[in-house]
């Protein structure tokens, strides 16, 4: 027999009240799941973003924010909290609770390194955050100031050899940092590690010279590069990237194998339920795919990756273990 639209409300209305006499706890935790869903967001939403402006992190939660407040019916204000590599952002949104109005766009890559390097984390990412959806990624540039007297990666390594050269790193323990250590220890290189704050920092040092090279993710570097005011001497993934050319890669200069780069993702305080998380996913993947939105990261060179929350969930898992080793080689802790 159908079910009419009043026999479908008696039947909810009757779950409802079974369910708040405790007869169906999980019946009544999906009802208030669901309403909770309809009604949210009440108020404007907040992306934060653990690193300077300007960064890849940054320059996707800007190109997404206003379509992503149109479909969820309230502003999306990014919120740049920059600092311990992406840490005390991150903690901020761990922190959120049952906030459900408090958002995480980050390097999911950075976050899985921090349980490795970090010794006092104030926040444990695998479980006070959970996964919403990943949305890019772009291998990483090795990229040098015009100034320096090599062409490709034997060329700066021998250079390096006989000067001191400063190695720009977003941030101790993140995967542009790693990925150089990997590098000099592959080839032998000899570089000073000099610290920042975010990427942006970094790139705007490199190309004013106060460091002479540098490892980033092509979406914040690439429009430096055809500016003409850095030079690309590789790039970190299998394949040569149109982008920059006939630049080889790391792997075709005497590192086999060798890949890196930038994920960025959106996480969310474990907290929130998962019809909020699911919503928000949805739109997102929805976004990220449009024909605009594609053609411009792809421009810049990031291509467009989609997970729904349990893929995300499961990538970062994997990202930590894949991480941890890495740490473990190249012995970096920090307090």
């Amino acid at each position: 027999m159908p079910t009419t639209r009043r026999t479908f409300l008696s039947q909810l209305s009757a779950l409802g009240a079974t369910a708040a006499a405790g007869g169906l706890g999980a019946a009544g935790t999906l009802l208030s799941s669901a309403a909770q869903a309809a009604d949210w967001p009440t108020r404007p939403i907040r992306l934060v973003v653990p690193y300077p402006a300007g960064g890849s992190s940054d320059i996707i939660a800007r190109l997404i924010s206003k379509q992503l407040g149109e479909a969820l019916g309230q502003p999306i204000v990014v919120d740049n909290r920059p600092g311990a590599n992406g840490n005390i952002g991150a903690a901020m949104v761990a922190q959120a609770g049952t906030d459900n109005h408090t958002l995480l766009l980050c390097d999911v890559g950075a976050l899985a390194i921090s349980p490795s390097v970090y010794t006092k984390l104030t926040f444990d990412p695998g479980k006070d955050l959970k996964g919403v959806s990943m949305l890019a990624y772009s291998p990483h540039l090795l990229v040098v100031h015009p100034s320096v007297q090599a062409n490709n990666l034997k060329e700066l390594v021998e250079l390096s050899k006989r000067t001191q050269l400063n190695f720009a790193v977003t941030a101790i323990g993140s995967a542009p940092h790693l990925a150089g250590v990997a590098v000099a220890q592959a080839t032998g290189a000899k570089w000073q590690y000099v610290p920042y704050k975010g990427g942006s920092q970094a790139v705007a040092d490199t190309v004013g010279g106060v460091a002479q090279v540098l490892m980033n993710g092509m979406l914040a570097t690439l429009p430096q590069v055809q500016a003409g005011k850095l030079k690309v001497l590789a790039v970190s993934k299998k394949t040569r990237m149109p982008l920059v050319g006939q630049v080889p890669t790391i792997a075709e200069q005497g590192v086999p194998g060798f890949e890196s780069g930038t994920w960025q993702g959106v996480m969310a305080p474990a907290a929130m339920p998962d019809a909020l998380v699911a919503r928000i996913s949805a739109e997102l993947i929805r976004i990220i795919r449009t024909p605009e939105v594609r053609a411009q990261l792809a421009g810049q060179g990031a291509e467009v990756v989609t997970m729904t929350p349990p893929e995300t969930n499961k990538f970062f898992v994997a990202e930590r273990a894949r991480w941890a080793a890495v740490v473990k080689q190249a012995d970096v802790r920090l307090d």
